[in-house]
């Protein structure tokens, strides 16, 4: 049993062990796709694959449509040359339930799949044929926040955003170049509409998109390398539209214990490849059963029919309160509040983290007590059975090998939205008052209690990557496990407690400061001073 196109002449043998295998013929879905290419996605890594791939054969399971999806890869391009074409361009998809139970399907939507590599003429040249066609309704991206970046923070052009600014879409070498290039290969075709649709998991992603695309635009048109009318082409909203998305749902790196499950299946050429660009893939990937997409609904050349399949189509007003939802109050703050006491308490998986009565009781507090009163309430999606799911069934899940360490990444950025915008709501209720809240300002003492790299054991541990960490850290470097001058430790982390760029609030101006080091100098008492602390909640 291999998983390429071998699988459809052993289908019998594959469903007796529990596989589920495409419901369609899938040389025909690539035959009619080639002709009518609708769907383009930039970016073949896991989530593409568990998700976006995933709900094109949902629909063609299904008779919704009758074509798949093409995939490009426009940063490590062997990942298609060294994983999905020796598979096919088929591939596994294991999903991961909360009992400890797995979904196995075999996933065979993906029609092409290209390098969006200028020097791979072959590659290039049908790129650009997908371009030109009017059947073409969107093209997606999962390339990262990153991804859409033209410049790195100090100002300075990332690789070949210079040259492909100044030389114009002839032979651009930087990913959103080249993904301009393709735009405006749609424009020399007649101007055909299209829409360029972000799904990367970041705020206000379609903007981040636009503003890339853009700026080439831009660029090109004042430097004569392109013919008039492609700036005006990107901002006529009639021809090219960006809808904002918010995406959620975990796909980690392919896992062992998976491996594990498809080789007792006994599927063979199951080797992962880590590329030259330390990229980790497999011919299976794994993911969570909980996943949301909801879509700002512009699409100049009509879309497909996902909402056959789950997926959200909405304004994008609903959007940015869906967003705002899960970071402000129903998912986002509920892991860092994890994160920071999982590092402190010693605990390696979240998931685990659920099992600890302390712990899973803050969560509740912080979500439903602290932050339902305030939630931005997106009407399409109920917050009080988001976090349900979250409480329940995500966060719990055992297959999911989510480490508090990775989540305490880059907290000092992560306060002032998680936990600063409920605050700010409080304040300006009426009939709410901020200095009712237990939990967020026990989280923000039991960050500070993080920065001095001491457990709860009072063993040293590493901090995870911050970018403000040498700038945080000074302010708790003389406070010591044991300490009791009050005033003296005030003294030390007022300064920090002022700073509304990190709380999103100055702590004193709202009259949280006080509970603040209140719950840090319970924290600090000794040894086993975080679990007396969390108990009292």
């Amino acid at each position: 049993m291999r998983l390429d196109k071998s699988v459809f002449q052993s289908a019998a043998e594959w469903e007796a062990k529990g596989w589920t295998l495409p419901a369609f013929d899938i040389d025909a879905m690539k035959a009619r796709t080639k002709v009518s290419p609708y769907w383009i996605h930039f970016g073949a890594g896991n989530i593409f694959r568990a998700f976006h791939a995933n709900l094109v054969q949902d629909m063609l399971d299904k008779g919704v449509i009758d074509r798949g999806i093409i995939v490009a890869e426009g940063y490590d391009y062997e990942i298609i040359e060294k994983m999905y074409r020796p598979h096919d361009n088929i591939g596994a998809l294991v999903t991961l339930k909360s009992d400890g139970s797995v979904d196995k399907r075999v996933v065979g939507s993906i029609a092409e799949a290209l390098t969006a590599d200028t020097g791979n003429t072959a590659d290039w040249e049908r790129l650009k044929e997908i371009f030109r066609s009017e059947s073409l309704q969107l093209a997606t991206f999962t390339i990262t926040e990153k991804g859409y970046l033209l410049r790195s923070a100090d100002g300075t052009a990332l690789p070949g955003v210079e040259d492909d600014l100044k030389n114009g879409p002839a032979c651009p070498k930087s990913y959103i170049g080249k993904v301009a290039a393709l735009v405006y290969e749609r424009f020399a075709a007649g101007a055909l509409p299209i829409a360029l649709v972000s799904t990367d998991n970041c705020s206000h992603n379609g903007d981040k998109l636009y503003s890339a695309v853009n700026a080439f635009a831009e660029a090109w048109e004042k430097n004569g390398v392109c013919a008039a009318g492609f700036l005006a082409y990107v901002n006529d909203e009639n021809k090219v539209s960006f809808p904002w998305t918010m995406i959620d749902k975990i796909t980690p790196r392919p896992d062992g214990n998976v491996e594990k499950i498809l080789l007792a299946d006994g599927i063979e050429g199951l080797e992962p490849v880590i590329t030259s660009k330390k990229t980790y893939v497999a011919p299976f990937v794994n993911a969570e059963e909980c996943q949301y997409l909801v879509i700002e609904d512009r699409f100049p050349n009509g879309r497909p029919a996902l909402e056959r399949v789950g997926i959200y189509f909405t304004d994008r007003q609903t959007v940015d309160k869906v967003e705002k939802m899960k970071v402000c109050t129903c998912l986002n703050p509920l892991h860092t509040c994890l994160a920071v006491f999982g590092c402190l308490l010693g605990y390696k998986l979240i998931a685990d983290e659920m099992k600890d009565s302390d712990l899973r009781r803050l969560v509740e507090v912080l979500g439903y007590t602290e932050g339902l009163p305030v939630v931005v309430d997106p009407k399409i999606l109920s917050p009080k059975s988001f976090i349900d799911e979250v409480v329940n069934i995500r966060i719990p899940n055992p297959f999911m090998p989510d480490t508090p360490q990775r989540i305490a990444c880059d907290t000092s950025q992560k306060l002032p939205i998680r936990f600063g915008e409920t605050i700010k709501a409080y304040c300006k209720s009426g009939a709410l008052d901020a200095g009712d809240l237990r939990v967020i300002p026990l989280i923000f003492a039991g960050w500070l209690r993080y920065l001095m790299a001491v457990d709860d054991e009072g063993k040293t541990f590493e901090l995870s990557p911050d970018p403000l960490l040498g700038d945080v850290c000074k302010y708790v470097a003389a406070i010591k496990l044991g300490d009791k001058d009050k005033n003296a430790i005030e003294s030390a982390v007022a300064p920090l407690l002022h700073r509304a760029e990190i709380f999103g609030v100055d702590l004193y101006e709202v009259g949280l400061a006080g509970k603040v080091i209140d719950c840090f100098v319970q924290l600090i008492a000794g040894e086993g001073a975080v679990r007396r602390t969390i108990k009292t909640i």
